[in-house]
Order: structure tokens, then sequence, then C-alpha cells
């Protein structure tokens, strides 16, 4: 019972403190309320009781107008006591000694005034450090058996049993309810610190997965009309004097690229879907569409029933093959290219395949053939998805890129 601590009480307001609505089982402050007045209430009863006891057993006692004047005042001073709180501050310790002082005044004066002892026990307990408040409590029982030995006759066994048996009920009892409140107190401060670190978590993934789609954004769109721009423009100075007419194709293809990529640029800062899916042709017209230089023919095939697609699919999809495109023109040193969208029922599936060079696939352990940020953002649109993501090549035979993503939610 000594090692009882107080914990000073939260914050109004905090949500998940104690008292809190909505936590069940955590001591609020109308339990302290309701406590307090009951204790309340039983201290001036038996303060009542006490002074009638007296005027009836000692009529025209010369020590009755004291009698009744320390019996206003502690009453004066207990009335005080919630005026000042329940932290252990300075006045609350000297209001506690002058209320006891006065009742033990009284206890002398008057013995049957030793049970109003009863509610001082929780008012010490309330207002004291632990091993203080036993010790008062102690003290204040040492008091009430002697008052109890002075009114009686003769020598009672209960007299002197009873009060300090009480007094370590009331005692055990107290130090129970506020251990089992300082631990529902520090449970409940696990939960909130848990529930703020979920929800930073929840904050932290939710900023790195938009810094992910905003790379492969950029890196689908805007990175690769400015590489196509650039091989251009290039390839528009080498040929500026033995072929004009040639160089000004490539400069007018290098502006036609510019102006998609202002587009894109545009959907980037204000969020909305690829511009190439803006003109309601759908997702076959917008890789219909596609290109992958001017020395790159590029073909386009449709099988299947056409289903509509969730805006999301049509994004990702586009946006792995205008990625696959930019590898087969950066990479790939082929002459043609060939997109195949396949709607199977419940799947939608990509393939783009080209007949470039091609490359030896990495073996081993964490080997998956991704090179540069290309393929490891188009695994992660598939991903995300719930699809999948397979690379086939061989040197000298070309490359095939496939992306199957399921119609219907993941179960």
């Amino acid at each position: 019972m000594s090692h009882v601590s107080r914990v000073p009480p939260q914050a109004p307001g905090v949500p998940g403190a104690a008292g809190a609505p909505g936590v069940p089982g955590t001591p609020g402050k109308a339990d302290t309320r309701a406590l307090a007045a009951v204790m309340h209430t039983a201290f001036f009863l038996l303060l009542g009781a006490s002074v009638a006891r007296f005027l009836l057993r000692h009529p025209g006692s010369p020590s009755t107008p004291w009698i009744l004047a320390l019996s206003i005042t502690l009453a004066l001073l207990y009335v005080l006591g919630p005026a000042l709180g329940a932290a252990p501050t300075v006045r609350r310790l000297l209001w506690l000694g002058l209320v006891v002082a006065v009742w033990v005044v009284l206890v002398v004066l008057a013995p049957s005034f030793a049970w109003c002892a009863v509610p001082l026990f929780f008012t010490a307990l309330r207002t004291l450090p632990p091993r203080a408040a036993i010790v008062l409590v102690a003290l204040l029982t040492v008091f009430v058996v002697a008052a109890q030995l002075q009114l009686s006759r003769e020598f009672d066994p209960n007299l002197l049993l009873a009060p300090p048996a009480i007094a370590a009920l009331a005692t055990a009892v107290f130090v129970h309810m506020e251990r089992q409140a300082e631990s529902q107190r520090a449970l409940i401060d696990d939960l909130i610190r848990t529930r703020r670190e979920l929800a930073a978590t929840e904050r932290r993934e939710g900023t790195l997965a938009e810094r992910q789609r905003l790379s492969m954004e950029i890196h689908d769109t805007l990175a690769q009309h400015l590489s196509s721009q650039q091989m251009l423009l290039q390839a528009a100075d080498r040929t500026w004097d033995s072929e004009p007419a040639t160089a000004r194709a490539h400069v007018r293809t290098a502006t036609g690229i510019a102006a998609r990529g202002l587009a894109e640029a545009r959907r980037l800062v204000h969020d909305l879907a690829p511009p190439e899916l803006e003109g309601g042709g759908g997702l076959a017209d917008a890789l219909r569409a596609l290109d992958a230089g001017p020395d790159i023919e590029v073909r386009f095939h449709l099988e299947g029933t056409p289903a509509p697609l969730p805006d999301r699919v049509q994004s990702a999809l586009l946006r792995i093959a205008q990625g696959a495109l930019a590898n087969v023109r950066e990479h790939a040193h082929a002459r043609t290219a060939a997109l195949t969208l396949s709607f199977l029922g419940d799947q939608v599936v990509l393939d783009v395949a080209d007949d470039g060079a091609g490359f030896t696939e990495p073996r081993g352990a964490g080997a998956t053939g991704d090179r540069g940020h290309g393929l490891p953002a188009m695994r992660a649109r598939v991903r995300q998805l719930g699809g999948t993501l397979t690379l086939e090549s061989t040197p000298g035979e070309g490359t095939v890129l496939s992306a199957a993503i399921p119609l219907e939610p993941p179960a």
C-alpha cells in the first residue's frame, strides 16, 4: 500500500483521456464527483449525528458552546475543501491540517465525534502522498480507538479491533482503486500513443506512395518527351545542311512532342487523366496513336471484345506502353514494335514486342532484369492494380513485355 503513485489529471479535451467519452471502463470525472458527493454526505451526516448525540447526552454542559463552535468551524472548513482541488498543494495541506486539528480537539472534548474520521480517511488518502496518508490514517485510527474506549463503561475487544480493521479496509479499497485507475490511464496512454504512431506511419506511407506515383508519372511522360525531343533535335542538327526537309520534319515532330509534354505537365499540376484519354476514344485509340520515333514503325492490334476499363487501369496501361516504347527507342535499336491489347474476359493484357537487339536477363536470386527506372515503375503500377508484369528477351531476337491486369479486384 505504500507504493501508490499519483498521476496528474490529463488535460480536458484530449481524446482517450481518463473519463473521455467513448472509452469504456475508464474512471471518469462523473465517477470521481459521485464518490466525492458520497464522502461529503457521509461526513456531514456523521458530524450532525455526533452533535445531536452530544446535545442529547450532555444537556446544559459548559462545553456545549465550544462543541457547537468547533462543529460549525469544522463544517465550514470541510466545505472549503473542494474549492482547493485534490492536488497536494500547500494550501490543500494547510487545509487538511486545520481540519484534522479541529477534529482532534472535538474528539478530546466529545469522543462521540470520533466516527467523523472515516470520511477523513479518504480525504487524507486523496490529498497526501501514500506513505504520509497511511501515517495520518493510523493516527486518526488511534484517536478513534481511544475515543471509543473512553465512551465504553467496560473493556470491549471490538472497540479495540474494529476501528483498525475498518481503517485498513478503507485504505486497502482506496489503494486498489487508485492502482486500477493508474493501470487504466497507462493503458489509455499506450493506446493513444500507438494510434498516433499508426497515423504517422500511414501519413508517411501515403507520402512515399504519392512521391513514387509522381516519379513514375514524370518518368513515363515528361522525361520520355524530353528524351524524344533531344533525339529529334540532334537528328535535325546533323541533317540541317544536307537534308533540310528531313531536319524540318524532325523539328516539327519535336514540336508536337513538346506540345504533348506541356499538356502532361498541366495534367500533373491538376492531377487529371492522361490527355491521350480525354478525347473519348478510350485506351485503344490512345495506344494506336503512340509512336516510338521516326525510325521505328509501331503497329497496334486489338484482340477480344473491348470492355469498359477503370480510369486507373487505362492510365496504367497507357503509361506502361509509353515507357516500353521509350525503352525500345533508346535501347533496342529495333525497326518495328507491336502493341497488342487483349481482352480475355477476366483480365486485360497489354503486350509490347520489338525486333530489336534484346538482352540477356540476369539470373540468380534477386535478379529482376530491371534496368534503370522504367521497368520498376511499370512493375509498381501493375502491382498496385493486382496484376503481373513479365519480360522475355533473347539477344538478337527482340523483347516482349506483357502486363496483365485483372478486371475484377483481387480477393
